[in-house]
């Protein structure tokens, strides 16, 4: 017999709004110091009103603690006016990447895209630097923390791409996988909904863009994106 509604609680997850990795020369940017463009706050502040619209109230706020995180999540709190504290989870930052310039040219692309492409195996390798594998060892004793905290029913995540796929991977397949090619536009919200035994996940919708829903204006990723700005300042 299935349980009552009531007995499972709702996780906002999100992504943070749009950022610049490379500055007005094209060079590659800290990824840990970069914070919103103007388009990034437009998309946060967009999703804010879409949570205000809907009444929706948060019991805590989560992010990684990266500027980027951190804004998104103020922005999203002041269109709902929510005074609410944000706690920051340095396990949940985005998979780390290596030095860019130590990658030979043959494995660029590779080294862009390859965690992102259907199935990931647990070595890939994201940019030379921290493995899928590393990345679940840091997201998935993360996520069971918090569903262990019996003080919340409506929490907001904002977080990063990978960080995203890590759990939605988990939720979907209740398995120690890793779904590279599930889109997180920036500033997405996805619902999850999660009841007391560990595999009771629900996946409600994913990838959900408030300013533009049919999300019309490109069919590249992120990493593709990326890819293509990098190889001009290469």
């Amino acid at each position: 017999m299935l349980p009552p509604s009531s007995s499972r609680r709702r996780i906002y997850l999100m992504r943070h709004g749009s950022v610049s990795y490379f500055d007005t020369a094209g060079n590659p940017v800290l990824p840990e110091t970069v914070v919103l463009t103007e388009q990034g706050r437009a998309q946060a502040t967009a999703a804010g009103r879409v949570f205000a619209d809907a009444g929706v109230r948060f019991d805590r706020v989560i992010v990684s603690g990266l500027p980027r995180t951190v804004e998104t999540a103020r922005r999203v709190l002041a269109e709902t006016g929510q005074d609410i504290a944000i706690d920051a989870w340095p396990e949940l930052e985005e998979i780390r990447g290596g030095r860019l310039s130590q990658i030979p040219d043959h494995a660029l692309r590779d080294a862009f895209m390859g965690a992102f492409e259907g199935v990931v195996s647990e070595d890939k390798r994201f940019l030379g630097g921290e493995s899928v594998g590393e990345l679940m060892d840091r997201i998935h004793p993360a996520i069971e923390r918090l569903r262990a905290d019996p003080d919340w029913d409506t929490v907001l995540l904002v977080l990063h791409g990978g960080v995203n796929c890590a759990i939605l991977s988990l939720a979907l397949t209740g398995q120690r996988l890793f779904l590279g090619a599930l889109a997180q536009t920036p500033a997405c919200i996805n619902a999850l909904d999660v009841g007391a035994e560990r595999g009771d996940w629900v996946v409600r919708f994913m990838n959900f863009v408030p300013p533009l829903p049919l999300q019309t204006d490109s069919r590249s990723t992120t990493m593709e994106q990326l890819y293509v700005q990098y190889l001009k300042s290469r």
